[in-house]
């Protein structure tokens, strides 16, 4: 006799990680858009934001883009007066990337509706399941690094 119930595996854990950050792409896309910036670049800005004046291979690795396109967005958000370049005065030959005020304008504009995107995601667990998926994120991120 065949079993005629069909059982559907779980999606795989890879998968699902990438629902979220379609996801959550999407809505930040939607959250800047009006500002005249993407997804990418508002990340980009956040990271200055928390560690200003980096390399652009720096911001790049902490902006999860390549190198190469890293080169557009800087010269993007520069023209938009949100970044601005200048010689790094421990190695001349390296430019680093600072975060202009109109930068961090641009930020606080958007703290709120972020901030309220996160929670919407995180709306049906509890802090203390926040915080596990908070770690579990971490652990998972520096095991693949």
């Amino acid at each position: 006799m065949l079993d005629t119930q069909v059982t559907k595996a779980s999606p795989s854990l890879l998968y699902m990680v990438k629902q979220v950050e379609l996801v959550v792409r999407s809505r930040l896309d939607e959250l800047v858009r009006p500002s005249g910036i993407t997804a990418l670049q508002y990340t980009a800005l956040t990271v200055l934001e928390r560690h200003d004046g980096l390399s652009a291979a720096q911001l790049a690795r902490d902006s999860f883009v390549t190198a190469q396109s890293i080169a557009d967005l800087v010269r993007s958000l520069e023209g938009r007066g949100l970044v601005r370049r200048e010689r790094n005065p421990r190695n001349r030959r390296e430019l680093l990337i600072l975060l202009t005020d109109s930068g961090r304008e641009l930020l606080a504009r958007h703290a709120a509706p972020v901030r309220e995107l996160e929670e919407r995601m995180v709306r049906e667990l509890t802090a203390h399941q926040t915080e596990q998926f908070r770690q579990a994120l971490t652990k998972a991120w520096h095991a693949l690094s």
